[in-house]
């Protein structure tokens, strides 16, 4: 079992080491991993040509396209609990997006994103042909790009017509350029959303998808990473003739005014709008913009919360790329290609994630769902839900002790009596979720040595990743292995603390092992 080698440098580096050593060398792995995974990013080419699943499945973590029931989609959005609601569009294509939750999460289809979906509900006037509204889903559903928020499925059911898409947590490019919460994007950042949204638009025009409908800066989201992707749900007709182009004045191409019609070339118009958010961090009407730039007044039109940091000469090469796109004639307008060949030498740091420039919180992935079938401590870790595994180990209290205590009368003294206080204290204090104070009291039952108890070791690790100590947690889980050597949920602490510390292979090999040791309990024995 490929579990068992981590099992046993686990347990040898618990035996080698003081608990200060232990620690030291445990952040030690941790920030090389790190190292190694930022590492491992940067080494992958920038422009992300290859699609990353196919319709059929879910390859590199996106679900394979489906139709999903009316009842899936609103038992996963609280009925579209209006809660749930992350954008509202305006007058003109009135439809609502929602976030949800899949329900049955144990299989590996839906395990994107913890199972996260963006619904996005038109009315009922918007798509009256079904026929052509699940034609065009199933046209972008085959699409499945790095760059993009990916569609994985829709719902045609009566006068209902809904799409579904990753669901990606942090906020819009718009939220964070245009200073909504004293945010500042530093100029390295604009220029990857640049170059990887020019990615998303060469890559949809590569595959017969060029027409994106109303691109602008409230379609840029950004990923658990703080990738920039572009949602999917632009590239989907909204209205009865395919013709309407719902827009904000500010971004309409000229020729939209003049035939009503969007063409490839629109989306390059569009484009060179968002090129002039990133640049200004303020909406500017094209034709203004066009006319600062003309005069070569560059530096009036940069974001003056850049505070002049950033390059005058990729400022300018930006302009010009900007200008070109924004020219009147549509033909005179650059193709998806010149946009990623102009931008890509521009990208100043590769080496540097993307939440680490947003200065976003890392994501942390939940690690993969083992093979056996998972029992509700199994999937609780395996989700990485530490209020699921709190509320399990309440209910569970100290049945698993049994066995590991063997105590004569002439122990039973003060000191044991005391060391029980302190533990009872800790168990008031952890079920109460008072987490420090049941770190200490559990430190105190601990520190006296006469009784061992893995259960405390397993409470005591969760408190700690509660206080985001996730060095500590592993070591406590670890040495509840030392005293129940196989007790499954001193593994499955294991393994939410590896996740924690970003050891994600380490992570599945202990999860794995949990769930066997499960199973071999079930078949009976210990």
């Amino acid at each position: 079992m490929g579990c068992c080698q981590s099992s046993s440098l686990i347990r040898a580096s618990i035996s080698s080491s003081s608990s200060g050593r232990k620690g030291q060398n445990l952040n030690h792995h941790h920030h090389n991993h790190s190292n190694h995974v930022a590492a491992a990013s940067a080494a992958q080419p920038s422009n992300g040509a290859q699609p990353t699943a196919t319709v059929g499945g879910g390859g590199g973590g996106v679900p394979g396209f489906t139709e999903f029931s009316f009842a899936d989609l609103k038992a996963a959005t609280n009925n579209f609990s209006p809660e749930y609601i992350v954008s509202e569009s305006g007058e003109k294509a009135p439809n609502v997006v929602y976030k949800g939750r899949l329900q049955n999460q144990n299989n590996n289809n839906n395990n994107n994103n913890r199972g996260w979906i963006a619904v996005k509900k038109f009315t009922k006037l918007a798509w009256p042909d079904p026929k052509q509204f699940a034609d065009e889903a199933w046209g972008v559903g085959k699409l499945r790009h790095k760059r993009l928020a990916n569609l994985i499925g829709y719902c045609c059911d009566g006068d209902e017509r809904l799409l579904v898409a990753e669901y990606l947590p942090n906020d819009t490019l718009a939220k964070h350029l245009f200073h909504w919460e004293n945010q500042t994007i530093e100029w390295a950042m604009r220029l990857r959303v640049a170059l990887y949204i020019a990615e998303a638009l060469d890559y949809c025009s590569s595959e017969g998808r060029p027409l994106y409908h109303d691109l602008n800066a409230y379609r840029v989201l950004f990923d658990e990473s703080g990738d920039p992707r572009l949602s999917c749900f632009g590239l989907m007709k909204n209205s009865r003739d395919g013709k309407s182009y719902s827009t904000n004045l500010a971004y309409t191409p000229p020729e939209y005014l003049r035939n009503g019609r969007v063409t490839p070339e629109s989306v390059i118009f569009s484009f060179g709008t968002v090129l002039l958010d990133l640049l200004s961090g303020k909406h500017i009407p094209p034709s203004h913009a066009l006319d600062m730039i003309r005069g070569k007044n560059i530096l009036l039109l940069m974001d003056s919360h850049l505070e002049g940091n950033f390059s005058s000469e990729e400022a300018t090469v930006v302009f010009d790329l900007a200008s070109k796109c924004l020219q009147y004639e549509p033909r005179e307008r650059p193709n998806t290609k010149d946009l990623v060949s102009t931008l890509a030498p521009l990208q100043n740091k590769p080496d540097v994630p993307s939440y680490v420039m947003l200065g976003i919180p890392k994501h942390e992935e939940a690690p993969p769902a083992p093979q056996h079938p998972l029992s509700p401590m199994g999937d609780a870790c395996t989700r990485m839900d530490l209020t699921a595994i709190h509320q399990i180990l309440v209910m569970t209290h100290y049945k698993d002790d049994e066995g590991t205590n063997e105590l004569s009368f002439q122990e039973w003294t003060q000191q044991m009596r005391d060391m029980l206080e302190a533990r009872k204290r800790g168990d008031v204090a952890f079920r109460d979720k008072d987490f420090k104070t049941a770190i200490d009291c559990y430190s105190q039952f601990i520190d006296v040595g006469t009784m061992i108890s893995p259960t405390v070791y397993a409470r005591r690790s969760l408190c700690h990743l509660l206080c985001d100590q996730p060095d500590a947690a592993l070591r406590d889980a670890m040495q509840a292995q030392c005293v129940y050597p196989d007790w499954s949920t001193a593994f499955y602490m294991q393994a939410v603390a590896l996740a924690k510390l970003d050891m994600h292979k380490d992570a599945a090999d202990m999860l794995n092992e949990a769930a066997t040791l499960e199973e071999k309990r079930q078949r009976g024995g210990r």
